[in-house]
């Protein structure tokens, strides 16, 4: 996953500081470098690697930023680089699961801007807005807003509703999604398949920043929100011709104990049938918090086999940030 800064986009696609409402130039400034390395014994390694980069924006004069989570979990080490060249080193104060965002506290002055929060309210599909990694004007995109909508991942995560841009992008971690106000209105997750007038295209889905407020004085005082952290079967599945596939399984997680194997097909939660990835996921966490027992059928070699998989808690299979 490392981050290579040796591009650029065409003059044409970059954003251009004539026309804007805003001061383009500290805007760019705001969004920061971020590169980590992860233990080679990491619960993560195997599947997000022991080396990642991408960016992550300043929110705060105090330097706090702002990242996409997968870019920190059980990081050991963290290296901040602002657009003028200042690097300095980082702490993970917080990771949250339930919305992807992490936290990071630079360990020194990094001394670039903070960017003002908007809201994901304020833009509809078709808006143009734009896409900032770190690097300046160059590694800024003109893009627009081709979708609203819920997104599951296999990684058992739903967002109601994430904001989906186009032209994609594969280095947009951590990046800032910004209005035509110059305020922050996502940050960067992941490549995706959209669809756009009926027709399937690669887009980059963006967390919404809405979904930070209600949660971060508990991350900075907790290091995670304080509600009661949901049931994890750590079961990556998959939607394959309306069906909802066991892809893979996390070693020694709950669903691999309780004796799923790959292949596997979720018909139902709690006896209740199934009706795609997101439904499946919420009917978990609606039995309770982790810990819950989940009763799931499923179908394997053409015959239904019940499974009670005794859920966990995500975190605790995560190495935990050391204090520097």
């Amino acid at each position: 996953m490392a981050e290579t800064t040796d591009w650029a986009f065409p003059a044409e696609l970059q954003p251009s500081a004539n026309g804007l409402r805003f001061d383009l130039r500290p805007v760019l400034d705001a969004v920061v470098s971020l590169r980590s390395e992860i233990p080679e014994d990491a619960f993560s390694a195997p599947v997000l690697g022991t080396e990642r980069a991408g960016s992550g924006v300043v929110i705060r004069d105090d330097g706090l930023i702002v990242t996409i989570g997968y870019l920190i979990t059980e990081a050991e080490s963290i290296w901040l680089t602002a657009n003028d060249g200042t690097v300095v080193a980082g702490h993970p104060l917080a990771y949250d699961a339930v919305t992807g965002f992490g936290l990071v506290q630079p360990l020194g002055r990094i001394g670039a801007p903070a960017l003002a929060r908007g809201s994901s309210a304020t833009v509809t599909v078709g808006d143009d807005v734009i896409a900032i990694g770190h690097g300046g004007r160059a590694h800024a995109l003109k893009a627009h807003l081709i979708a609203k909508r819920e997104f599951a991942g296999y990684w058992e995560y739903v967002l109601d509703e994430a904001l989906f841009t186009s032209p994609p992008h594969p280095q947009w971690g951590g990046a800032a999604l910004v209005g035509d106000d110059g305020k922050l209105l996502g940050i960067g997750s992941l490549l995706v398949q959209e669809a756009l007038n009926g027709e399937p295209i690669q887009g980059n889905m963006f967390v919404p920043i809405d979904l930070l407020e209600p949660i971060l004085d508990d991350m900075l005082k907790h290091g995670v929100p304080t509600q009661p952290p949901r049931p994890w079967l750590g079961m990556y599945t998959a939607e394959a011709e309306q069906r909802l596939v066991v892809s893979a399984l996390a070693a020694g997680g709950p669903a691999e104990s309780a004796g799923a194997r790959l292949g596997d097909i979720v018909i139902e939660v709690a006896g209740e049938r199934v009706s795609g990835l997101a439904d499946m996921f919420r009917k978990v966490w609606r039995l309770g918090p982790a810990g819950v027992e989940v009763p799931l059928t499923i179908a394997r070699d053409g015959t239904l086999t019940q499974l009670k998989v005794r859920s966990a808690d995500r975190s605790h299979f995560l190495k935990k940030p050391r204090l520097q």
